[in-house]
C-alpha cells in the first residue's frame, strides 16, 4: 500500500506543477500586455517586473515537474523500499480448484442436435411445381434477408427488424443477388418454425436481371399470424442461397366480424320478392273501368228513336197499297 500512495502523491505533485507552470504563462503573458499599453513608466516597470517573476515560476514548475516525472519515484523507493510480500496474497486463487466438478457441464453436448439443421431442402411438393429445366448456379449470391412490413419504390426496406407485433397482414423479404439467370428456377419458403407449417411459398423461372435487388412477400389474414418464429428460404434450383429469421409477438386479432356479415345480405332481399306482386294486383283494378264504357252507349240509342220517326208523314205513297190483293199467297195453304 505504502508504494502505491507514493505513486500517487508523486503523480499529484507532477499535475500541480504543470497547472501552476500554466497559470504563470498566463499571467506572463497578461502583464507584458498590459506593460506595452502603460503610459506611464513607473507603472510598465512594475508590470514588466512581474512578468519576469512569472516566466521565473514557469521554469520552476517546469523543472518540478519533470523531477517528479522522472526522478521522484525511484528517489522515494531508495529511501522507503517497497515491500513486495504483499503480491504473495493472490495464492487464495487456487482456490477455484472446486471448478473442477463442472465437468457435469459436459453433458451440454445435447447442444450439438443443431446439426439436425443441414442446409434447408425443397419439398417434393414444391420440386413438381417447377417450370424449367434445372440448371445449377454455383455463381449466384444473395445478401441476408432483411424482413419488414412494407418496402419503397426501390425495392428497399422500411423500418426494416427481427421482431413485430400484432396486427399483421404481409411481410417483405428483401435481398440483394448477383449473377442470375434467367433459365434458374427461384424460389422461397417462408415457415413456422414451431410447428413446421410452410404458410408461404412462391416459385417460378427468374424473370429479373442479373444483379439488383429483389422480394419476396407473404400475405395472410391477420388471424393467422400466430406468435412465434418464422424463417424465409431462398432456394436457386435445388439449392438453398440464403435464409432469415423473425419472431412475431402478440396474439392475432379474433375474426369476430365475419359472421354479421351473411345474415344482414339474405334478410334484404326477401321482403323485396314479396311486395313486388302488390302492385299488379292494382293494374286488374283499371280493367274494371271499361265497364263505364258500355254505359255510355245506352244514351245513344234514345236519340236515335226521335230522329227516324220523323219520316212517317211522308207515307203519301200509301195508295201503293194496292198490293193488298198480294195476299193470294195465303191460299196456298
Amino acid at each position: 500500500m505504502t508504494g502505491y500512495d507514493f505513486k500517487t502523491a508523486v503523480q499529484t505533485a507532477f499535475f500541480l506543477a504543470v497547472i501552476g507552470g500554466l497559470i504563470s504563462a498566463l499571467l506572463m503573458v497578461r502583464n507584458f500586455r498590459s506593460a506595452r499599453k502603460m503610459q506611464f513608466y513607473r507603472k510598465r516597470q512594475q508590470l514588466q517586473l512581474k512578468s519576469i517573476r512569472f516566466f521565473i515560476l514557469i521554469i520552476i514548475f517546469s523543472g518540478s515537474a519533470y523531477f517528479f516525472n522522472r526522478y521522484a519515484e525511484p528517489a522515494i523507493y531508495l529511501v522507503f523500499p517497497p515491500t513486495p510480500t504483499i503480491t504473495l496474497t493472490p495464492t487464495i486463487t487456487i482456490t477455484p480448484t472446486v471448478t473442477l466438478t463442472p465437468t457435469i457441464t459436459l453433458t451440454p453436448t445435447i447442444t450439438e442436435t443443431p446439426s439436425i439443421s443441414p442446409t434447408p431442402s425443397l419439398p417434393e411438393s414444391i420440386q413438381t411445381l417447377f417450370e424449367a429445366t434445372i440448371v445449377p448456379n454455383d455463381d449466384v449470391a444473395f445478401s441476408p434477408l432483411v424482413i419488414s412490413k412494407e418496402i419503397d419504390e426501390n425495392i428497399q426496406p422500411v423500418n426494416p427488424t427481427i421482431e413485430f407485433e400484432q396486427p399483421l397482414t404481409i411481410l417483405y423479404a428483401t435481398f440483394s443477388y448477383v449473377n442470375m439467370a434467367p433459365t434458374n428456377q427461384w424460389t422461397a419458403l417462408w415457415y413456422r418454425i414451431d410447428d413446421g407449417t410452410l404458410i408461404c411459398y412462391e416459385t417460378k423461372t427468374w424473370d429479373g436481371g442479373t444483379g439488383g435487388y429483389g422480394y419476396s412477400d407473404c400475405s395472410q389474414l391477420s388471424s393467422e399470424w400466430y406468435a412465434g418464429t418464422y424463417e424465409v428460404q431462398i432456394f436457386i434450383g435445388y439449392d438453398w442461397k440464403t435464409s432469415g429469421r423473425f419472431i412475431i409477438a402478440g396474439e392475432p386479432p379474433t375474426p369476430t366480424f365475419t359472421p354479421t356479415l351473411t345474415p344482414s345480405t339474405t334478410n334484404t332481399l326477401t321482403p323485396t320478392n314479396s311486395r313486388t306482386p302488390l302492385p299488379t294486383h292494382t293494374a286488374t283494378r283499371t280493367a274494371t273501368q271499361t265497364t263505364t264504357l258500355t254505359r255510355t252507349f245506352t244514351p245513344t240509342v234514345t236519340k236515335t228513336t226521335t230522329i227516324t220517326n220523323t219520316p212517317l208523314p211522308s207515307s203519301t205513297p200509301r195508295p201503293t197499297d194496292t198490293r193488298w190483293p198480294s195476299e193470294t199467297p195465303q191460299r196456298t195453304p
